[in-house]
């Protein structure tokens, strides 16, 4: 008669839970999205939106209102992405009311997302290398623009003062 071997595997087929990641719903407030993912799609949606409301604006009034119902559906997925974000970081979604303070909505961009599950589901998926190029690249184009929108003005200052220098050096020798 065989008797069981106290130290054998288990026969059952066993999941590590740390494993299950779940898919990324983006028109939802359900579930989490990483930082990259929410700076990715935040930029996304807010050209989308832009493009469209351009477009429609050519139209006259009735562009102007479809423009500002499209700017309206962008603050609702702009609320989404961050009550998914909140839940990123296991807090609650109420906590998506500071994406209207100006500079309080950076924390959703700074607090890193919970490692493994957390109270709202699994962890999201790896970032593709679309998202990680967005989440990258865009916010180094708008600090360029930034750093342009300075040192234009001043520039142009600074031509306008040599040139008037170079003027006035130019009357005194004669």
């Amino acid at each position: 008669m065989a008797s069981a071997n106290p130290y054998q595997a288990p026969g059952a087929a066993v999941r590590d839970a740390g494993d299950q990641v779940q898919e990324v719903k983006v028109f939802s407030t359900e579930g989490r999205i990483g930082r990259a993912r929410y700076i990715a799609y935040g930029i996304g949606f807010y050209f989308l939106f832009g493009i469209i409301a351009g477009v429609f604006m050519t139209l006259g009034t009735f562009g102007t209102i479809v423009a500002v119902v499209a700017w309206l559906g962008l603050v609702v997925i702009g609320f989404m992405l961050t009550i998914q974000r909140c839940h990123d970081f296991n807090t609650t979604g109420w906590l998506s009311l500071l994406m209207l303070i100006p500079l309080a909505n950076l924390i959703f961009i700074i607090i890193p997302g919970t490692d493994g599950p957390n109270n709202y589901g699994g962890p999201t998926p790896p970032n593709g290398i679309g998202v990680l190029i967005v989440a990258w690249f865009l916010p180094v184009i708008f600090i360029v623009g930034i750093i342009a929108a300075i040192t234009l003005p001043a520039y142009q200052d600074y031509q306008k003062r040599a040139v008037q220098k170079q003027q006035q050096q130019q009357l005194q020798k004669k």
